[in-house]
């Protein structure tokens, strides 16, 4: 397996993983928009964001043939609490459908983790859907507490 900041190239793989959960999406049948191309580029030129995958190595990082098997954002937060300690806000985490249960996630969790420690980060953070409760079981397990309860506010454009 290798851990690593995603690519272009990885964008359609990693868009299959968002697309839907329960099943394994092409990402040959991905469409990639332009808010997805801007949304990369942005994250990709801000030091405080990163998009990780974890492949399964064929042909070497990046290589063809390689499989994206999960991803997750991380954004580092500066802030004043914690005694001034960023914290990393961690996003859409997602493993294939037919990879899960191998301990995969657990994997790109504590790789994501270690990553923040790294930066000198004081705690990471993530939100997870109220309907998603085997993930919330998952966070759990990996020692994350439901500490806070979270609130969201669509913004009409």
């Amino acid at each position: 397996m290798i851990f690593r900041e995603a690519t272009r190239q990885d964008l359609p793989a990693v868009l299959a993983l968002l697309a839907d959960e329960d099943s394994v999406v092409d990402p040959a049948r991905v469409v990639i928009g332009e808010a997805h191309e801007r949304a990369f580029a942005a994250i990709e030129a801000d030091p405080r964001n990163e998009v990780l995958v974890l492949t399964d190595g064929a042909g070497g990082a990046g290589g063809a043939g390689e499989v994206v098997l999960g991803c997750l954002q991380l954004t580092y937060i500066p802030g004043l609490g914690q005694n001034g300690q960023e914290r990393a806000l961690v996003e859409a985490v997602r493993i294939r459908a037919d990879r899960r249960g191998a301990g995969l996630g657990a994997d790109l969790m504590r790789l994501a983790a270690e990553r923040a420690r790294e930066r000198g980060c004081g705690l990471i953070q993530l939100t997870s859907n109220k309907r998603r409760t085997a993930a919330h079981r998952f966070y759990e397990r990996l020692g994350f507490a439901r500490s806070h309860e979270g609130f969201k506010l669509h913004l009409e454009p």
